[in-house]
């Protein structure tokens, strides 16, 4: 594989921008139930690093592996808050094909206020970037980084 820009180590006013945006959101919105979006959008998208780090971060706000290793839809193990945050997370992320459906909007709208969901929204693009740029540019999982040392 040819070695590619590591954005991590580059200052750039666009990234800070996204770091910007994080921050808010981790102010605005739920960081347990947003951590599992994460994973949930990562897993869709292939992202390794981002699968990882987010893992991670689900595991020290007190998530259980079990909940992230499950098929949320066939497990009794999430509340309808988080069916409805990793439904809507789904259309989002598959937009190409879902079309952002309305009863996956109505799901979300139950159980939101206009401003969650509007956080949860922005969270959700948010984590598609980050996969979108990590995988762009290779960047790698911690594992790779050992092995290779």
């Amino acid at each position: 594989m040819t070695g590619r820009l590591n954005i991590l180590t580059r200052k750039n006013d666009g990234v800070d921008g996204l770091v910007a945006v994080e921050a808010w959101i981790a102010k605005s919105f739920d960081p347990k139930l947003m951590e599992i979006v994460k994973v949930r959008v990562s897993q869709i998208n292939g992202c390794a690093h981002c699968l990882h780090m987010h893992r991670q971060d689900a595991l020290k706000r007190g998530e259980t592996e079990e909940r992230l290793l499950s098929a949320w839809r066939q497990s009794q193990l999430f509340s309808d808050r988080e069916r409805a945050a990793l439904t809507w997370a789904e259309s989002l992320t598959n937009i190409a094909e879902s079309r952002a459906p309305d009863a996956d909007y109505e799901i979300a709208q139950s159980v939101f206020s206009e401003d969650e969901l509007l956080v949860l929204s922005i969270g959700i693009a948010m984590i598609n970037a980050w996969n979108r740029l990590a995988i762009g540019f290779r960047l790698q999982h911690p594992a790779d980084h050992k092995r290779a040392a």
